[in-house]
This record gives C-alpha cells, structure tokens and sequence, in this order.
C-alpha cells in the first residue's frame, strides 16, 4: 500500500495511512505538528503539496521514512508516448517532439507565454532529452539568468528538470544535489517574473532535494529561494527565520573554503535585505556589516562556475538595497555613489546597479535620475527591466507623471511597448 501510494504520488494520502495507523484522529495530529484538525484534512486530501514543511512535520510524526516522503513528491516518471497539450483546449494534444518545437519557436513571445510550457513541466517532468551533460547545460542555463535572457532560460528549464530527474534517479548524493540546483534556478527566474506560487513550489522542491542529498551549500541555495518567496509573500518573520538557520549551517562547515565563504556572505546578504523589509533595522544593518567581513576574504571577480558569487561590490550593492527597504533613499544612494558597472562579471548584476539606484532615486522623488539609472540598466540586460513586475510599475509611473523627463519616452518605448 505504501509503495503504490508513493508511486501514484500522493504524499497526503501516505500521511493519512500513518495517522490511522496510529489511531489518532485530525486533530490529535495536528496538535503534535501545530495546526488544526480542518488543516491536516486538507493536507491529507490534497495531492497538491502547500506547505512542505508542515507536510515533512507530519511525515515524521506518523513514521513516513524520508525516502518514501520524497518519492511521493516528485513529479510522475514521464513515459515516451504520453500526449501533452500545447493549446488551450483539453481535446488538442501534441507529441513531446511537437511540442519542444512549439515551445522553442514561441521564445520571441516573451516569459509569460513560456510560463506555460514550465508549468506542465512541473506537474509532470518531461522525459529524459539525451542533450548531453547535465552540468553543462546548468552552466549554460545560469549564463542565461546572469544575462537576464528570460525567455531563453524558460525554454531550457523543462528539458532541464526532465534530465535533472533522470540523473537524481541514480540516487547518488551528488546527482541529488543537482536537481536541486536545477530547480533553485528555476525558482530564482520565477521570483524575479513575479510568479510567486511556481516559485514557491519549485524552491519547496529544491529543499528536498538538497536534505535529501545531504549537500550544506545546495541546502542554503534552496533556502535562500524560499526564503525570497516566502518574504514576497509577507512573510518576513517566516523568511529570517529559514535565513538565520540557512546562515547557521552554511557557518558550521567551517568556511575554510572560498565557496563555503561565499555562500555565507550571500546568507548573510538575504538575511539583511530579509530584515529590512521586515522593517528590522538594527539586524538589517548589523547583518549587512558582518556580510562586509565575511565578504573581505574574496576576491572581486570569483571563479566561473561559483554557486555563490559574492564580491565585496555585490555587498556594498546589496546595501543599497537594505537601506531603500528601510526607507531611506539618501542613505541607499549614498551606499552605492561609488559603485560602477565594471565591478560586477555579469549582466544581471549589472543591470540591478541600475534597478536598484533607480528605485532610490525615485523615493527620493527624482524622475529624471531614476530614467538614466533605468536605461542604464536595460542597455546592460533589457529582461531586467522589461520582465521585472516592480520595474516596470516605476517605468509606468514615469510615463504617467513624467512624460517630458529626458529618457522617459526611451525608456517606455524600450520596456513597454516591446513587452508582451
């Protein structure tokens, strides 16, 4: 019964089976996990996982192993001849060839039409695509966040978490470890497009993977993710938590590496910026300067390939951010006046100088700096601007309250009116 409930994957119905073994009733469960009785029949009904935390608390309460618990939660194992819809309608179906070549020739369309394709994707791995080493093609795939190719890198990710499924099969540590890299990428481009509930679900999915394959840095990567999603979601508390713990564990490797120092700098970043939009500024502030030592060991342009590629800049970038969350724009510019695009090895870093100026600048009710920083930032990766639902609410208002600022045509032209 176990083993058919994981393979239809209903992770619900496993922790139902477990309670009734024990003979406990809802709400005797969901005293020992902390929530209602109506919750935990919700999360027992449901074959779709809300809370994956809650969901591996009454794992372990009712005596699920861990591996069973995993296997229930991944996607179904795709077959070769499954149909898959590319249309709106329930009746077309298309081949998976069909339906690649589809996906591929809508690229130009923009990221909201390939959220689509990610979705089915995420409901149900596609089959395994031969394309090559799965490393590889990650790299490739954080080339193309790093240049804020969107678009492209939302054609690549379903064929990518199809192969990052067929090499976790393995069931070696480090195969594990990498199909949660591959679904932390996949939850970053989401966060960054807005959409919150797929970001969620595949930072969720990244979690377990990582405790599953036991990595510490792939740990932090994925927490870091929900973390973003979960302070999105006005979550704040919730997401300094799971930063603080993040932070503890990457700290207990004993960071004798430049890649173990570099992840806890970056924890240490998320977890300032996580403080201040949670309006806690002596955290905010005390997290940012211990972020400044633990940053001051690495060098400032790191090694290609880097889970972590933190830079004494991108902490000093990452202060602009902390003091405009505060709500003070002066001291947000004043952290990053010296900042200057050459410092930072990618595009998206770049590009989030601009974003990240512009956003002061237009606290500090100043239209016509906040247009130079946005085109700034779009002439290094025009997805950062373009996709970016927070950006694209100032170039909006720009437009409305400033037309005849210098670079507000421009701008509303290069980011509105070429978006679809």
């Amino acid at each position: 019964m176990v083993r058919e409930l994981a393979a239809q994957r209903r992770p619900g119905a496993l922790i139902r089976l477990g309670r009734e073994h024990r003979a406990w009733t809802l709400a005797a469960l969901g005293d020992r996990i902390g929530c209602s009785a109506a919750t935990v029949s919700r999360l027992e009904r449901r074959n779709r996982v809300a809370d994956l935390a809650l969901m591996h608390r009454a794992a372990l309460e009712v005596g699920v192993p861990r591996h069973v618990l995993v296997h229930s939660l991944a996607p179904p194992a795709p077959t070769a001849s499954a149909a898959t819809r590319v249309t709106a309608s329930p009746y077309a179906e298309e081949d998976p060839m069909r339906r690649r070549t589809l996906i591929t020739a809508t690229a130009a369309a923009g990221p909201a039409a390939l959220l689509l394709g990610l979705d089915e994707a995420l409901a149900d791995a596609p089959g395994p695509t031969g394309g090559g080493s799965l490393d590889t093609r990650l790299a490739t795939a954080r080339e193309l966040y790093d240049k804020g190719a969107h678009g492209r890198l939302l054609t690549a990710l379903p064929g990518l978490i199809g192969d990052g499924h067929a090499t976790a099969s393995s069931r070696r540590e480090l195969d594990q470890a990498r199909l949660s890299s591959v679904y932390s990428l996949t939850a970053s481009v989401l966060s960054k497009l807005g959409s919150y509930e797929q970001a969620r679900l595949t930072a969720d999915r990244a979690r377990t993977w990582a405790e599953v394959s036991g990595s510490p840095l792939a740990s932090a990567a994925a927490a870091r993710e929900l973390a973003i999603v979960l302070r999105h979601q006005d979550r704040s508390e919730e997401a300094q938590r799971l930063m603080r713990a993040a932070a503890t564990g990457v700290e207990a490797t004993g960071l004798r590496t430049d890649a173990s120092a570099s992840a806890y700098a970056q924890m240490l970043c998320t977890l300032a910026y996580t403080a201040a939009r949670g309006g806690h500024r002596t955290d905010a502030l005390a997290m940012t300067e211990e972020a400044r030592c633990a940053a001051r060991r690495l060098p400032p342009h790191p090694p290609s390939g880097r889970l972590f590629p933190i830079t004494p800049a991108a902490v000093d970038l990452y202060a602009v951010g902390v003091h405009w969350a505060l709500g003070d724009a002066g001291a947000a510019l004043e952290a990053g006046k010296d900042l200057r695009p050459e410092q930072f090895p990618t595009a998206e870093r770049k590009a989030r100088l601009g974003t990240d100026m512009a956003r002061a600048w237009w606290a500090w009710q100043r239209p016509a700096q906040t247009a130079h920083a946005l085109l700034t930032a779009y002439r290094s990766s025009p997805g950062e601007v373009r996709d970016r639902p927070a950006i694209r609410r100032i170039v909006a208002e720009l437009a409305e309250r400033h037309p005849r600022t210098t670079g507000v045509r421009e701008l509303q032209a290069a980011v509105v009116l070429r978006s679809l």
